[in-house]
């Protein structure tokens, strides 16, 4: 498969200006894999501007959307 940096660029929801795999979402999702996070693009804006990309902080997020708590 081969990358479309362009289009996957234009959709990049990362606010991490100095990132260097923006639009390169393999290298973005095998990077955050490594680091146990969620690459930008899983987050709502308000959230992905925190830099708290782990899954804990997905969980949290989407359980409170639904309105449930653990």
């Amino acid at each position: 498969m081969e990358c479309n940096f362009e289009a996957n660029n234009a959709k990049c929801s990362c606010t991490y200006e100095p990132c260097g795999r923006k639009g390169k979402c393999c290298e973005c999702l095998t990077y955050h894999f490594e680091m146990e996070e969620l690459p930008a693009c899983a987050f709502p804006p308000e959230v992905e501007k925190t830099y708290n990309r782990s899954f804990a902080r997905f969980v949290k997020v989407f359980q409170d959307k639904s309105g449930k708590k653990n």
